[in-house]
């Protein structure tokens, strides 16, 4: 039986029966940038009220991965296990530059009964030691991904230079994006994790490119309805879903994102009818006696 067969359940716990997966992403805190832990101040806070929206599922690390999974009942989000750490996102590139996978990171997402690990494929100029560090976390985890059958996201991310646009800020140019899609691919991506290119409407030549389910990224916050009609675009492109993060956690109203992008993922919700459902679920705004 092929290893494919193997992580086929987990994919199952992904995917929907539409075939599409919302994955919100909640492991920012790992990369030691203080800028990334807006909204996500409590990570038990921040799970509770994104598992109350009800997403596919939601990427946690090793370190809080346990705060989804002591949660009572079958109902829950599936887990995606963040695997590396990296140290790529200041505003200044700090001397030493690396990007680590934890021990026995496959195992660990075993015991957590995650569904999917995740792992960086980092592009960033004049950085080829950072991209080689990349490849290399990457064929470690993929015989061992496929001996327990467990589904391997690659995030390819072309970044921008730092003293340019300052940490995490990613390349839009289709060009680079392709080839380092195709080569995640390559390396045995059974889940392609990706950020739009500059035109939306040329998306479905990375989904040909990719060849596996791709799940563009979200990035940073934008306006509720740059962020909707981008993912809408995206997802007549051929897109199998999302993973976002910033535009969900750094939200006011984080449920109510969370319902909206459920909404166009599953259901091909429009821009207005997207708009709706943040405002229907937006808390009740204060009378004027309550507010001090």
């Amino acid at each position: 039986m092929s290893s494919k067969s193997f992580s086929k359940p987990r994919m199952n716990r992904l995917f929907a029966s539409s075939g599409k997966c919302f994955d919100v992403a909640i492991d920012h805190g790992f990369f030691n940038e203080v800028s990334f832990l807006n909204g996500i101040e409590s990570m038990e806070k921040a799970i509770a009220t994104v598992v109350s929206a009800a997403p596919d599922a939601i990427q946690l690390t090793v370190g809080q991965a346990e705060i989804l999974q002591r949660i009572a009942g079958k109902q829950k989000p599936s887990l995606v296990l963040r695997t590396d750490v990296a140290n790529v996102y200041g505003a200044v590139l700090p001397r030493f530059l690396f990007s680590k996978i934890v021990d026995d990171a496959v195992e660990q997402a075993l015991r957590l009964d995650a569904a999917c690990v995740v792992v960086n494929l980092l592009m960033l100029p004049n950085q080829p030691e950072l991209h080689h560090a990349c490849i290399e976390n990457i064929c470690k985890l993929k015989p061992v991904c496929d001996r327990y059958g467990m589904p391997l996201m690659i995030e390819p991310l072309v970044m921008q230079s730092n003293e340019k646009k300052g940490g995490y800020m990613v390349d839009g140019d289709l060009n680079k994006i392709l080839p380092l899609v195709r080569q995640a691919r390559e390396l045995g991506a059974d889940i392609i994790k990706a950020d739009p290119c500059d035109d939306a409407s040329e998306y479905h030549k990375v989904i040909e490119a990719a060849g596996v389910p791709v799940l563009p990224r979200g990035g940073g916050r934008a306006p509720d309805r740059e962020i909707f009609e981008r993912t809408i675009e995206l997802m007549k492109q051929g897109s199998s879903g999302i993973v976002y993060g910033r535009n969900v956690i750094q939200h006011p109203n984080p449920k109510g994102m969370t319902e909206a992008f459920m909404a166009i993922v599953h259901k091909g919700a429009g821009v207005e009818e997207a708009l709706g459902i943040v405002g229907q679920n937006s808390p009740a705004p204060k009378s004027n006696r309550e507010i001090k």
